[in-house]
């Protein structure tokens, strides 16, 4: 029997040992394991969009680039490994038919000249970004990659080097051999085998030969090897991009049961869309990087939670999903800051399973005592101060003219207060400093008063859902006594939950002025129902900045004085990544005459203050700096910043605090931005 028969055989065998590991792998991974997860409520429609997903963040990597030279490289090795995979195919086609012709040629695969070229390049392209690549995880070894598979990530980086080394050298001897036909097209084949040109033919086949079997080889096992670790985003990233959660970021899934039992327990309790995300991510660490529970304490990393639950998924659930694979202390240090998700270049959701074990772990009473205390409150007197509702309003009691309340007065903007703005003793003078500037833009705008309850974002992210559905049933209530066009909001968090998760304005009877009688009540039963429905873009919720800046464009408010402050802005999580506002207040700052100069993490990158997500009422725990310290310390590096705004009431708390604890009082002073506003006014 020939070697050319032998070698047909030989690769046949292969690619059936290989391609059917492969298969049952994938098919023990995505069709087993996922068919155990629950149905997935998302709605699949939008195509369009979905396409262009794909095309931009996995063809064009468009969201490796923010960090720019791990990404371009990865971009090279992406594309180089799509292009030389045609190469791939023309090394098995030639295995295989080398009992019919020794150097079988594929049509235009082996025999167009450009597409030789552009493979060579590639080549070039992906050899220089695997070293590069080896040298970030072994010599640099950044934080990031901190619990990755690193061992795993070294070996694979080495195939791919691997697979362009021998391709090139196999090209080189069939160029020596003067057995390619399109050998000019191929300059760097013939670099490669230039080193070889000197054997004479016999040795350089047996050198080629070697070469074929190594790169083919390889292939076949790192195909084999796919399924069972982080290169199985190379399957599952279409899929995972395709199917992403396109709903608005700051609105969450309505809450699992199982058994009677709220949230998730275990892991074939999540939805199997969930579990794809599992199995798509990469252990890049970007979003460990932008973590500001792992930058204080360490606890949580939103990479090692994702791949602890890949592990929960492989195992079958071998071990409980609370307290064994997923600790109670990580869920709880989440601040639900979006950073994570933000960040992820394949779109892994992060926050959503993590608040469906939080669901759980309330439903089971499991918290700390200061948030339990602070969910007592809630539920009692609905805000969590424990304050009278009779005292919501007491802010108000010496402004003049009085402001309006919405339920017996027709107004323009009704202004939902929230409870920090409206109880907390730092933020009361802000509060009545934002109805002094309303005033003077002439603004036609009320209040609740009593009738105002915490509108339960931060309820909600806590993982009791029941009392949010308490709560807005209860806001509901009290909106539909009102008349009014517009809500406008000084909290972020606020301003989410109403945008995003509250029923539509139109659903719980928003009333013109010429309709002076309310429509019916919306039933708690039908709350959840409203909940799951997606607001219309010209929803009418502002967030304070939308507004002044509206104010200001339309000449209804205008400034007396310029204050020649230079300032650093602090983008509030649920104003900006949640919901895109980012220009607005930029613009009321530089309308007051402040030079701003922007942090070094600003927009979508801002770092949280550390309150969210229910942190605010949960016990601090050990940490290496909180999150509005460090916030702080780099805006004080800021060359000639002397003021710190933001535009959210718990920032305004924790960042103050942060001011003394770091010691920068005589350095730094933080305002809110309607203290600016009114000082220019």
């Amino acid at each position: 029997m020939s070697y050319e028969v032998i070698k047909s055989l030989i690769v046949l065998v292969a690619l059936l040992i290989a391609f059917g590991v492969f298969g049952w792998r994938v098919y023990q991974s995505l069709w087993v394991n996922l068919r155990r997860g629950q149905p997935s409520p998302e709605a699949f429609g939008r195509w369009g969009e979905r396409v262009k997903g794909v095309i931009t963040y996995v063809a064009a990597q468009g969201r490796l680039f923010r960090v720019l030279v791990p990404g371009t490289a990865h971009f090279f090795i992406f594309w180089g490994f799509l292009i030389l995979s045609l190469t791939i195919l023309q090394a098995i086609a030639e295995g295989l038919f080398a009992f019919i012709d020794p150097h079988f040629k594929l049509p235009i695969i082996g025999e167009f000249g450009p597409l030789a070229l552009a493979q060579d390049f590639f080549a070039l392209a992906v050899i220089v970004a695997v070293l590069y690549g080896l040298y970030l995880r072994i010599i640099v070894n950044p934080e990031r990659y901190k619990a990755s598979h690193k061992a795993q990530g070294v070996m694979v980086l080495s195939f791919i080097l691997t697979i362009m080394l021998t391709l090139l050298v196999f090209n080189g001897i069939l160029i020596n051999l003067g057995k390619d036909s399109i050998a000019a097209w191929r300059p760097l084949s013939m670099l490669f085998g230039l080193p070889f040109a000197g054997l004479d033919k016999s040795a350089q086949f047996i050198v080629g030969e070697m070469a074929y079997w190594i790169h083919l080889g390889v292939v076949l096992f790192f195909l084999t090897e796919l399924p069972e670790g982080k290169h199985f985003h190379i399957v599952t990233s279409v899929p995972a991009v395709f199917l992403r959660d396109l709903d608005p970021p700051g609105r969450l899934p309505k809450a699992p049961e199982f058994d009677g039992k709220v949230g998730v327990s275990a892991i074939n309790q999540f939805r199997w869309r969930q579990m794809l995300d599992f199995y798509t991510c990469t252990e890049c660490g970007r979003c460990q990087d932008v973590c500001p529970a792992y930058a204080s304490a360490g606890i949580l990393s939103p990479k090692l939670l994702i791949m602890n639950l890949r592990h929960a998924l492989a195992t079958r659930g071998a071990r409980p999903l609370i307290p064994d694979t997923i600790s109670e202390q990580v869920l709880w240090s989440c601040t639900t800051c979006y950073a994570c998700d933000q960040e992820c270049p394949l779109f892994i959701q992060h926050i959503k399973p993590l608040v469906d074990m939080r669901r759980y772990l309330v439903s089971e009473g499991r918290m700390d005592a200061q948030l339990q205390e602070a969910l007592a409150k809630l539920g009692r007197y609905g805000n969590s101060f424990g304050q009278s509702e009779r005292n919501r309003a007491k802010w108000a009691a010496t402004l003049q003219p009085k402001i309006k309340d919405a339920r017996k007065e027709s107004v323009e903007y009704l202004w939902f207060v929230g409870d920090y703005a409206s109880y907390s003793p730092s933020v009361v003078d802000i509060t009545r400093q934002t109805a002094q500037v309303f005033q003077r833009a002439g603004l036609d705008f009320g209040i609740l008063y009593e009738a105002e309850r915490n509108s339960g974002n931060d309820v909600r992210r806590v993982g009791e859902e029941g009392l949010f559905d308490m709560l807005v049933e209860k806001n509901v209530e009290a909106m539909r006594k009102a008349n009014f066009k517009t809500i406008v909001t000084t909290d972020p968090h606020t301003y989410n939950t109403l945008k995003n998760e509250y029923p539509k304005i139109s659903e719980f009877g928003v009333r013109n002025s010429e309709h002076s009688n309310p429509e019916p009540r919306t039933p708690n039963s039908e709350l959840r129902t409203l909940n799951s429905e997606l607001r219309t873009p010209n929803s009418p919720i502002l967030h304070y900045a939308e507004l002044l800046d509206q104010l200001i464009t339309a000449g209804k408010l205008k400034f007396s004085k310029k204050l020649n402050y230079t300032v650093t802005y602090h983008d509030p999580c649920y104003l900006g990544r949640y919901n895109g506002v980012y220009d607005a207040p930029r613009r009321v700052i530089e309308a007051t005459g402040c030079k701003l100069v922007e942090m070094p993490r600003s927009r979508d990158r801002a770092l949280c203050c550390g309150a969210g997500g229910g942190r605010i009422w949960m016990e601090e725990g050990a940490v290496k700096e909180r999150p509005s310290e460090a916030r702080i310390r780099e805006a004080v590096a800021l060359d000639g910043v002397t003021v710190f705004v933001t535009a959210c009431p718990k920032d305004i708390t924790m960042f103050r605090d942060a001011v003394k604890t770091t010691g920068n009082e005589t350095r730094i002073v933080v305002k809110d931005l309607i203290e600016l506003v009114n000082e220019a006014l």
